[in-house]
Formats: structure tokens, sequence, C-alpha cells
């Protein structure tokens, strides 16, 4: 080699090595120093006194924008798994974690049904699953769990492919489909060098919010957009990806294609098809028009010819061919109708299901990946246990999300494969096989009638939300669920008898703790601060236990020991907005008002949810500490939100006193007049209620 060319070998070396040695000892510095915080799922932890691993909950910050990260459910298990252990770790999204309720997932009913055939093997079954994520976000779960031991991973997802981080239709993270590029930028992100480069960049007004599904309601996405083949082929690479990791340490993989509601939810969104000229358009609509007519009026028939004709000009509406579909179903063709659910499904232009494309993908990579792979085609066992081959309600409270039967189905499929991979000493000693019946396996869980409506009431509540209150049939849905949720829940002590029985086969149930308090908060506070206890002295990073546990103790008038628990939680999760908000009210109580104060703007900070009744009780603080100016500004910037009805004119009030007793007697007549006004149009809308005992107003 000539002098020359070593000379420019030695610089190009240089020029690549020097960035590379800067950028490691910026890395190493940083880590040295404590900055920042780890990437991975799981975080070393101590669980009676012996080495753990526990969910990381700052795992989700490399893929969620500041304040609208996403938490794993608290779970620990041994560093070294036990050797009568079997070691199972759920993968997934939203569904798969169980919402609306998880301690009723798919993973809970199996777990109980191993627990209750197998009480000689001792299972640990971790949920995984993460509400809101996608492929991009499990690949790296799955590549950290592989690496404690495991015995089988299931794997159920596909919802969030498109909504969910770097996905066509997310609005915070979208950077196109080279998944190149998306690796490298979570890899960045997850580097202690990227984390101080994006606290340095970030605005300090940058702080978000979780909204859920109305985050997207403007990222419509059509069945025929460019950005979805990249869309599938990310998802198809990163599941191969997340199989073989799963496979490394010689675990086994149960890949489950993903069920969702096709008769009873209406697509979120729909568009026509590009080129539409207006003429026809005039004319679709007008055939739409006159369908929509006829099947109100229970003509189903001529309802059918007037979609099919709105279907002849643009059959790429999604809100059309569900229509084609319910018609199609209440005239008993119920081919046509399945072929046309699903037609809906896949062109719904807010993509929250998985499409036939991922469910496909998924059956692919399940059939090629080799051995100690097996597909569980969840989508065919919903199929075939539904009526007429279309999955409804019977299944899912709304989009994706498992009633209980839904959950017990999956679980049911799932249990004779679970027993097959088993080591077979445990078959060979087995007694019964068959899976649990749904019956025994509630019992075990304490499902109670209680429960089964207040699960209900929070699946309620998410369809009061946009985009559930644009689908047509969205008055429907709630008003079922709404009937659920008020139906008769069952007498307090068989309720209770239930749940003592369950403890008592499986007292190291933290999940049963927990409900059992929420059983009892309300009328024995203290037996329920006693199972919230038991619940943290199960798993102590449990952050749900402990904040009923602080709330249960302010409840029973314990406001210090409750702000300790506050100030607890706080130390390991200092942007846990109901704690700040629960211990500002028990600061309160005991009259340490400007700590109050100073607590209730940290639940503003860190949830902008609280905005509203943190600033009223801010500016009832103000009243009584006689400042008046502050507090009528309290009730403003309360006002300032878009404050729901029945809260208005509590504020209203309020701000009328605080003007009046500053000396603003003329603001103060405005406001109360706007008040009357506003009780005037609330009469007018609806009958009187009773006030709430909760108002918190000066009146």
């Amino acid at each position: 080699m000539s002098k020359s060319a070593r000379l420019w070998a030695f610089r190009i070396v240089t020029a690549i090595f020097l960035p590379v040695l800067a950028l490691a000892a910026i890395e190493t510095t940083l880590r040295l120093v404590g900055y920042g915080h780890a990437a991975t799922f799981t975080v070393p932890c101590t669980v009676d006194g012996r080495d753990s691993y526990c969910d990381n909950d700052r795992f989700t910050w490399q893929f969620f924008p500041a304040g609208a990260f996403r938490l794993p459910l608290s779970f620990a298990f041994p560093a070294k798994k036990p050797a009568d252990a079997y070691r199972i770790f759920v993968i997934g999204e939203s569904a798969a974690q169980g919402d609306p309720e998880p301690s009723y997932s798919f993973s809970r009913y199996l777990e109980v049904m191993l627990r209750e055939r197998f009480p000689k093997v001792h299972f640990e079954i971790i949920n995984a699953g993460i509400t809101a994520v996608n492929s991009h976000v499990l690949l790296p779960l799955v590549r950290d769990l592989a690496h404690h031991e495991p015995d089988l991973f299931v794997i159920y997802t596909g919802n969030n492919e498109v909504v969910g981080p770097f996905g066509a239709g997310n609005p915070s993270t979208a950077s196109g489909s080279s998944l190149a590029l998306i690796r490298s930028s979570v890899l960045l992100k997850s580097s202690r060098t990227g984390q101080l480069l994006g606290n340095a960049l970030r605005p300090k007004s940058s702080q978000g919010m979780w909204h859920g599904m109305e985050t997207f309601l403007e990222q419509r996405v059509p069945a025929d957009a460019p950005a979805l083949a990249g869309v599938y082929e990310n998802f198809e690479v990163n599941l191969r990806d997340m199989v073989e990791a799963a496979k490394g340490p010689g675990a086994k993989v149960l890949l489950s294609t993903v069920g969702v509601n096709l008769k009873d939810n209406a697509p979120f969104a729909s568009v026509h098809r590009a080129g539409l000229a207006d003429s026809e358009r005039a004319a679709w609509e007008a055939s739409m028009k006159e369908g929509a007519v006829n099947e109100e009026s229970g003509q189903h028939a001529e309802a059918l010819k007037r979609y099919l004709a709105a279907a002849a000009i643009d059959d790429r509406h999604a809100e059309l061919q569900f229509r084609i579909a319910r018609a199609s179903w209440n005239l008993g063709d119920f081919a046509q109708a399945r072929e046309r659910f699903a037609q809906a499904r896949n062109l719904d232009a807010l993509r929250f299901r998985a499409d036939g494309r991922i469910n496909d993908i998924i059956r692919s990579v399940a059939k090629t990946s080799g051995p100690h792979v097996e597909l569980i085609d969840t989508e065919a066992t919903f199929a075939g246990g539904s009526q007429n081959g279309s999955p409804g309600r019977e299944f899912f409270y709304d989009h994706v999300h498992m009633s209980p039967h839904g959950n017990y189905l999956i679980a049911r499929t799932l249990f004779p494969r679970i027993f097959a991979l088993l080591p077979e000493k445990v078959r060979q000693n087995a007694g019964l096989v068959e899976a649990p019946s749904a019956e025994e396996v509630e019992k075990l869980l304490a499902m109670t009638p209680f429960d089964r409506s207040r699960v209900a009431k929070t699946a309620a509540s998410w369809l009061s939300q946009p985009p559930f209150t644009n689908q047509i049939n969205h008055e429907e849905q709630v008003g079922l669920l709404t009937q659920e949720a008020g139906a008769v829940s069952g007498d307090f002590e068989s309720t209770a008898a239930a749940y003592r029985s369950a403890i008592g086969k499986a007292p190291d149930d933290r999940w049963l703790h927990f409900n059992f308090g929420i059983l009892l908060e309300q009328s024995e506070p203290a037996a329920a601060a006693a199972e919230f206890r038991r619940a943290l002295d199960i798993l102590p990073g449990d952050y749900g236990s402990r904040q009923k546990l602080a709330e249960t103790l302010i409840r029973m008038g314990n406001f210090e020991d409750g702000i300790g628990e506050c100030r607890t939680l706080l130390s390991q999760k200092p942007y846990h907005a109901p704690a700040h908000f629960t211990m500002a009210y028990a600061l309160a109580q005991l009259q340490q008002f400007d700590e109050s104060i100073a607590a209730y703007e940290q639940s503003i900070r860190f949830h902008p949810g609280y905005v509203v009744t943190a600033y009223n009780m801010i500016g009832l603080i103000q009243l009584g500490q006689k400042k008046y100016d502050s507090a009528a500004a309290s009730f403003q910037k309360a006002l300032d939100v878009n404050v729901a009805d029945a809260a208005k004119s509590d504020l209203l009030y309020n701000l009328s006193v605080a003007l009046e007793r500053s000396g603003r007697d003329t603001e103060a007549r405005k406001v109360l007049a706007t008040m009357a006004n506003h009780e005037e149009m609330m009469r007018r809308k609806s009958p009187p209620i009773e006030p709430s005992p909760e108002s918190k107003s000066t009146r």
C-alpha cells in the first residue's frame, strides 16, 4: 500500500472511529453518574430478600411522547427460575393485557385453569401486555424476556400495527416505513445519550397526555393507502424476529391470530373511493339514504337493494359494507353477511382492529417458523363459536377487548396445547386434564355479578367517548352495556363469601386480594385496607394496590398514613398523577394548604385531565385563605377548559363568590347571570336530578 493510500485509510478509520469512541465515552460517563433510565422491559429488583426481575415503568418512554407513555402491569419473578416452575410470558397489546379489567384477562383464566388441574406445578404466568403498543415495541420486549428462562411465549398481537408507534396512522411517532430507521431511532432513544439529547431538545411545555383512541380521530388510513404496504411488511419482519428471539433460549411459541368484533362493531370511519365524481357521489348518497330509511322501518330486502345500488357506484365505503352485512343478516343470508362484515372491518379507515391481511401474516409466520412454533387460530375459534360465523358482543365489549366469555374461550383453546408442551413427567402424573368449565374458572377468579357489573360500567364509559360516539350503532352498544352494568350485582354477603372461598384456595393471588378490597372499600374500609396491604405483601411494586390503599386510608380519616403511601408511590413513580391528587386532598384536610396546592398543581402537570377538579379545589382552598383574587383566577382556569355541564354551575357559583368577596361586585353579578342562563338551558335539556353528594361547591 502506498504512503498516500495509507494516509487516506488512516483518515477514514479516524473519521469513523473517533466519533464512535466519543459517543461510547459519553454513554459510559452518563451511566456511571446515574443519568437516565434503563430501557429494558424488566429491571432487577428484590422481593422478600430474593433477587428478582420486575416491570420497568419507563420501558415505553422510548416509543411515546413525553407524558403519553403506557405502563405495563406490575409483576415480579425470581431471577433464578425455581426447579418446579413453568414460566409463561403472554405478549401483546391491550386485548392481551385484559382491558377493561386485567384481572379477568385470558392469561388470568389460563392461570387458574392450570393451577387447578396441575397443583404440583408452579406456573409463573407473566402478563406482558401493554396498551397501545405494536410489534415495534413488542420485539425488544420479547428479546429482553428471552433472557429470563422462558418455557413458553403466547403471542397475541396485531390490532395496533397502524395506530401504534411508528404506524402509518400514528400522529406522534410516524417516521415512514423504513424499518432500519425505526430501529435506529429506538436504539438511540434507549441509550443514555439519546435520552440526554431528547431532554435537551424537548420544549419545556411539551408534557403530553394520553387521550386514548381519541388521539387518532384525524388519522384515517384508507385500505388502498400506499403506506399500508410498509405496515404489513414491518409487521411480518418484526413478528418473525419476535418468534426467533423467543425460540432462542429453547422456549416454545404459541402464535395466535387476533379476534375482532365484526357483527356488533360498526366501522369507526369511512372514506369514498378515489376519483368519485360529484354526480356519482350524489347518486351514492341518495341510495344510501333511501336504504337507511328502509332499514330503520324494517324493510330489509328493500334496504339491501338500495345499498347494493350504492355499492355499484362506490363499494369502498366501510359503513356501506356494514349496512349491507346487517341487511343480509336480517334476511338470513349469513354467508354474505360474514363476507360483508369482514369487508367493513378491512375498509375501516380508523384502523383499530387487525384486518384480514394481519391475520394472514400471522398464519404464514406460524406455518414457516419451523419446530416449536404452533398456530392458535383465535379468529377461527371465535367464528366457530359465534352465531352464524360472525363474532360479536358475545365475545367482545367493544371492537377488540374481550368479554369474560371471549377470554375464557381463548384460555380454553390454549389449555390443551400447553398441556401437550408440559414435561413428560407432569403429563404422566396428571389426573383430570380436561379444561375446567367457565363456571368453575369464574369461581376460582371470584368473577361475581358485582364484578361483571363494574367491568361493564368501565366498558360503557369508554364507549361514551370518540370514536365510538361516531359509530352508527353507538346507542345500541351503550344501551346493552348500560343494561349489563345496571343488572342486579348480587348481595354483599354472597359476593364476599365468593371472594373468601377463592382466596382460601389461592391465598397468594394478589389479584383476588385487590378485587376483594374494591368490593370492601365503601362499606368496610378497614377490611379493604387489609386486602390492599396483603396484595402489596405479595407484590410490593403493585402501584394499583398502593394507590387504592392510600385512598382507603384517607377515606377512613387516616390522612398521615395515606399521605405516606402516596409519597412511597411517588418515590417510585414521581409522575403518577392520581397519587399527587389524592395526597393534595389529604394535605388540605390537615390544613397544610400550600403543600396541598402544590400537589394539586403537580397532578395537573402530569395529567391535564385533572385540571377542572384540581383548580376548583385550589380555588376553594384559596377562598378559605381569603386570597380572593387568586381563588377567582383558579376558578376561571377551570372554566377555561371545556367543562362538563354538570360541573359548570358549581364553578360559576364559586367564581361569583370569589369575585364578590374581592369587591368585584359587577363581575360577580355577570357570572351569576351566566350561571342562571346555563341552569335554565340544562333544565330544558333534561329533567331535574338530585345533586351529586361528591359535588365540591361553596353552595
